[in-house]
């Protein structure tokens, strides 16, 4: 009889045991389930937008097992896996956004008001209406990089000169034909060409461009690097023509390259435009909201202090001189955290 119920208590556990590792694998499964890939649409891997997507990538980020999102509102929605991808550009995000291939991305203030009039860039595919955005992040600089042999002085001098304006698909591309036009300069009387970042520095350095357009947060490293090599320095964007710019296209300002950001390099008069972080109208309010909310956690600063741009990612302006509505769950945020 003893042996029968031995019997009985040892199957008895086995049988529990079984059970908890049914309920176990049936969890973790479930976990697998819940999770939701986020993907950040950014630009070329030389330029400041992807290392950005790649640090707000680590900050929202709440895969299934971590740690350090035990702590309460550290993290974005449970499962959530973000990720940053290269891109050809502000435009081509914005486009993609719109579509719905991928889930966010960031973009120029300037891009995502053409492609909310449908003008510009934006005037073949129209108006990209399904387009919101969920945060200004921060402020990026035009920088006009020249030869350093060249006898360009100033935006005039660009005349007859080889001159990169951004990939076609590129805020850069956007900014850069702005800048031109405000000076009264056009593709006629300017050599242009349509090269990413990467491809305009091997090819100023070859001799083969006399000038590119850049539009990134201050200091940009392919810039740095040019300049600190004395292969290229910055000219100006500046006088009447900067004047007529910022009247033109109310989301470029006026601003001023702080001296020695680039070695040996004084103050540069320039202009500035904000970077935001544009998603579609079908996000979900809920996940807008937690995004931001671990976006904006004081625990995640440390993923945030990686470089000047991500430095900059602060609560107080991200709401306000929008191109483009704000997103529901954005909304939502901003004004019970009391910046609407």
């Amino acid at each position: 009889m003893r042996l029968r119920l031995a019997a009985l208590a040892a199957f008895g556990t086995l049988a529990a045991g079984i059970i908890l590792l049914l309920v176990a694998a049936t969890g973790e499964g479930r976990a697998q389930a819940a999770r939701i890939p986020f993907l950040i649409a950014t630009g070329p891997s030389g330029g400041t937008y992807f290392p950005v997507g790649q640090a707000i990538a680590g900050a929202v980020s709440n895969p299934p097992g971590a740690n350090h999102c035990q702590v309460s509102e550290a993290c974005g929605p449970p499962g959530l896996i973000a990720s940053a991808h290269t891109s050809d550009g502000a435009v081509a995000n914005v486009l993609a956004v719109n579509a719905g291939n991928v889930d966010s991305g960031l973009a120029q203030a300037d891009v995502v008001a053409e492609a909310e009039q449908g003008i510009g860039a934006f005037r073949g595919p129209g108006k990209q209406s399904h387009v919101r955005i969920l945060a200004s992040l921060f402020s990026e600089d035009v920088h006009l990089v020249v030869a350093a042999r060249s006898h360009i002085q100033s935006v005039s001098d660009l005349v007859g000169k080889r001159v990169s304006l951004g990939a076609e698909l590129s805020g850069t591309n956007v900014t850069a034909r702005a800048v031109l036009a405000a000076y009264r300069l056009s593709e006629r009387n300017v050599k242009t060409s349509h090269d990413s970042v990467d491809a305009a520095t091997a090819r100023l350095q070859d001799g083969k461009l006399d000038a590119f357009f850049f539009v990134g947060a201050t200091p940009v490293p392919v810039v740095s690097d040019l300049v600190s090599r004395g292969i290229a320095r910055l000219v100006p964007i500046d006088g009447a023509g900067r004047g007529r710019l910022a009247k033109t296209v109310p989301s470029i300002e006026p601003d001023r390259i702080a001296a020695r950001t680039y070695a040996g390099t004084g103050a540069v008069e320039t202009v500035r435009v904000q970077a935001l972080w544009i998603v579609r109208d079908t996000m979900p309010a809920s996940l807008a909201y937690g995004v931001l909310r671990a976006l904006y956690n004081p625990a995640n600063r440390d993923e945030l202090d990686v470089m000047p741009a991500t430095r900059a990612i602060r609560m107080d302006d991200a709401a306000r001189h929008l191109p483009a509505p704000l997103h529901p769950g954005a909304t939502q945020f901003f004004r019970e955290n009391g910046k609407l």
